[in-house]
């Protein structure tokens, strides 16, 4: 089996400011871990610039030269109340929306049995017309609609563990009958979606808001009660994978208490349906993580995991 790792140095030149939580160091990191010796079969690729085309996919033209508008040609620019440009900003959006397109393109060609992101910034939150969150683009939706409309698959699935509800990936989603989006998240957190009785207009939201301190007994249960089997049910002929780690429990931003094993885990059973399902074409991209050894120890496992499948 074979995983790929798309990433760019570009994603690294995108900072938000030296005391932001969405620094730089949490791509170093991510990447330092995955050069240790365990990761060698990994096939490394350089994640391109997404394609204006790609984008509007589900961002329309105005947003994208809106956001082309605040990036700085020097210092720093507030987006929105907790999203920041710096002169890097713009590349690393293309490269992170980029790396999406061409995960999936490897997929589909069997160049690859399954993928993972390495980029940031990150794109969960990104709506279509609202960069919010940390984020410019939502990566992830970029390459959902990347796969319907360059291989004509049209049943396609989100999964969304980061300790934050994926408002714009939600909202992408809403009215689209043949894509689901599922999520476990923290509530009440930023930025305040994702209660049970938001199911999207045919029912295909799927979300399992979980207290302050759930832990690791009532992550497995929410996924193997609720998440799991939305999925499996609706079917997908390709899944993502929206994977945040700030759940865990050395995380400064929230407080879900999740392990490190829980990420492996969660990735084990995703992996089992997409193999049911879509011959495992899964597609994984970096999203939350604010605490670096959690991160590094969480994306090893997760990228571990799927690299057994």
């Amino acid at each position: 089996m074979t995983t790929c790792l798309f990433t760019h140095p570009a994603c690294i030149e995108h900072d938000p400011s030296p005391e932001h939580p969405e620094s730089p160091d949490r791509l170093r990191r991510v990447l330092e871990v995955l050069d240790a010796p365990e990761f060698v079969a990994l096939e490394r690729r350089e994640a391109p610039q997404a394609s204006r085309a790609q984008i509007t996919a589900m961002h329309p033209e105005r947003q994208i030269d809106r956001i082309f508008s605040k990036i700085p040609q020097s210092g720093y620019a507030q987006v929105d109340r907790d999203t920041v440009a710096s002169p890097g900003s713009g590349e690393a959006a293309l490269r992170a929306a980029g790396a999406l397109v061409a995960a999936v393109d490897a997929v589909m060609a069997g160049d690859a049995d399954n993928a993972f992101c390495a980029v940031r910034p990150p794109g969960h939150h990104a709506e279509a017309e609202q960069s919010m969150g940390f984020c410019l683009f939502n990566n992830v939706a970029i390459g959902a609609a990347h796969v319907r409309a360059a291989y004509g698959l049209k049943r396609i699935a989100v999964m969304d563990f980061d300790v934050h509800h994926g408002n714009g990936t939600q909202a992408m989603f809403w009215d689209e009958p043949d894509m689901l989006y599922a999520s476990t998240h923290q509530s009440p957190l930023y930025p305040g979606t994702g209660t049970m009785s938001e199911r999207g207009a045919t029912g295909n939201v799927v979300n399992v808001p979980l207290p302050p301190g759930a832990g690791s007994e009532a992550f497995r249960e929410a996924m193997s009660a609720a998440i799991l089997p939305a999925i499996r049910q609706f079917e997908p002929e390709f899944l993502f994978i929206s994977a945040g780690f700030d759940g865990h429990l050395r995380d400064p931003l929230a407080q879900l208490q999740f392990t490190t094993e829980d990420y492996g885990w969660a990735t084990e059973k995703l992996c089992d349906i997409a193999d049911g399902c879509c011959d495992g074409r899964v597609v994984s991209t970096l999203e939350g993580g604010y605490d670096l050894a959690a991160l590094g120890e969480s994306t090893a496992l997760h990228v571990q995991t799927l690299m057994a499948r």
